[in-house]
């Protein structure tokens, strides 16, 4: 009677287990969570962070500098595919969001980490290589910026912050 008692208590316990597991993997299926966005670290389970340096993953924009109010075309290419990332543009002087994103891909969706869709993540697990997105830049002076993504290739596998070339901010006569 006892050993019954023991594997019941096992197996509702590996039940419980699993199913708080698959509940917590699917979160992150739908996008990075609201607490990836000051680190854009992703918060899964034994994640293995690999070196920002990579050489398949690249973040291009199609100018150098930019006016207050401007859209920028940011492309993200990949040699390899990846289900998951986090998109945002910072400020180089204080690492701060900045602008919003007014086009996204399909297989995305806006974040609002401070304003409204002040970053972008994945909407699904889909395998993704070349992304490409329209920033538009406040109205208001910020100075130079940066975009940065995190890419999550696999749920165990990631790499966090890939930049971009800086994009420097011209004053309108």
């Amino acid at each position: 009677m006892e050993d019954v008692r023991r594997a019941h208590i096992a197996v509702v316990g590996w039940a419980c287990t699993t199913l708080c597991l698959v509940s917590y993997a699917a979160a992150f299926s739908h996008g990075a969570s609201l607490s990836a966005c000051t680190d854009m670290m992703p918060r899964h389970l034994r994640a293995q962070l690999h070196s920002p340096s990579n050489d398949y993953i690249t973040v291009h924009t199609n100018m150098s500098f930019y006016f207050p109010g401007d859209k920028v075309s940011v492309t993200v290419r990949s040699t390899r595919d990846f289900m998951g990332f986090l998109l945002q543009a910072r400020k180089v002087s204080n690492d701060e969001i900045a602008g919003t994103f007014i086009f996204i891909p399909p297989g995305s969706k806006l974040l609002t980490c401070f304003e409204d869709g002040d970053a972008v993540t994945h909407s699904d697990k889909s395998l993704k290589r070349n992304l490409s997105f329209v920033w538009k830049a406040p109205d208001q002076p910020i100075g130079d910026i940066k975009f940065f993504i995190s890419i999550v290739q696999s749920y165990f596998v990631y790499w966090a912050k890939i930049e971009s070339a800086i994009v420097a901010q011209r004053e309108q006569n």
